[in-house]
């Protein structure tokens, strides 16, 4: 993927993520601290001192915003949702319907929060961003991380008593979310950006091996881990949800849609029916922030109107007993 990128504080236009063989290689967040309960990282847990900068678009933001409404840190945690549409300069903040401007730092562009992070900053400008208003500094933004911090750190800050990492599993959690990384979070973008023949093959090959292999795990038992939700299908959703109305056709994901595979589209109608996970999904701005931003791949920029999903129809999952 051609995109901007910033060099030792300054915007650059024209970098690419792929390596000679065509294949997309995304580039690691460099943001890795983190905040912890008692404060020991140098970085507590407390209400309104934190400020979450997202994309409703992007699958990465999109998981730690669920996180965040799932444990109910709607009042601890700040939010600002960039504009839908990715230009020039990157991510942008504007009055869009369902944007939320940038109140605490009043930047235009999300790079300016990387640069008044650190002024001489090298790297991608990306979404999710966890910033510190009592320092002044980005803290993370590693997706991941994040939604790390919101299930365990600010536990006791949370107005929903659940659990999406619990003791008993916190192994399972870590090797699930692990196996669903690279071939299927990242293996529609390895699909999608490809510039080979090959590269596209063997992305798009792996990533369909591994949907039939969770198709098949899901046949069992109710969620990625048995029978308890866990940030493992909080990962999975957020792909899941975009890939019917975008990775099947925007990026050549289409050897079968979510639809026609009985267990993965069940689950992700029970996944995306809890309220707290509904409120999170725009597919306005998914398809709208990947049909315009990613010229490369639709330089017209035409957004299609389909598919028509309907994620509110009746799903099965309750044979596995309750949710």
């Amino acid at each position: 993927m051609m995109t901007g990128m910033m060099i030792e504080g300054k915007w650059t236009i024209g970098w690419s993520e792929r390596d000679q063989s065509g294949e997309f290689n995304p580039m690691p967040t460099t943001f890795r601290n983190r905040v912890t309960a008692d404060g020991k990282s140098g970085f507590k847990a407390e209400a309104g001192r934190y400020h979450l900068y997202i994309s409703l678009a992007c699958p990465w933001a999109h998981r730690t915003l669920i996180m965040l409404q799932l444990k109910g840190l709607n009042d601890v945690i700040s939010v600002s949702i960039v504009d839908p549409i990715m230009g020039d300069r990157g991510w942008m903040f504007s009055q869009a319907p369902g944007a939320i401007p940038d109140w605490v730092n009043h930047a235009q562009y999300l790079q300016e929060i990387y640069l008044k992070a650190d002024p001489k900053y090298t790297g991608r400008v990306t979404v999710p961003v966890l910033w510190d208003k009592q320092t002044q500094i980005i803290v993370n933004n590693e997706s991941r991380e994040i939604m790390r911090m919101f299930d365990v750190e600010f536990a006791a800050l949370a107005t929903q008593q659940v659990d999406l990492y619990p003791r008993d599993l916190q192994q399972q959690i870590d090797e699930t979310i692990d196996a669903i990384y690279l071939p299927v979070n990242v293996g529609v973008y390895r699909a999608g950006f490809a510039t080979t023949q090959a590269a596209y093959e063997e992305a798009v090959t792996q990533l369909f091996e591994n949907l039939d292999r969770w198709e098949t795990v899901l046949s069992k038992q109710r969620y990625l881990c048995g029978d308890r939700l866990t940030e493992a299908d909080i990962c999975l959703f957020a792909t899941l949800y975009r890939f019917d109305s975008v990775y099947y056709s925007h990026f050549k994901c289409n050897l079968r849609r979510i639809v026609d595979y009985p267990n993965l589209w069940n689950y992700l109608l029970d996944l995306y029916q809890r309220p707290q996970l509904k409120v999170t999904c725009n597919l306005d701005h998914i398809k709208r922030g990947y049909y315009m931003s990613m010229t490369e791949i639709n330089p017209n920029r035409i957004v299609p109107k389909g598919p028509l999903v309907d994620f509110d129809r009746q799903h099965n999952r309750n044979r596995f007993g309750k949710a």
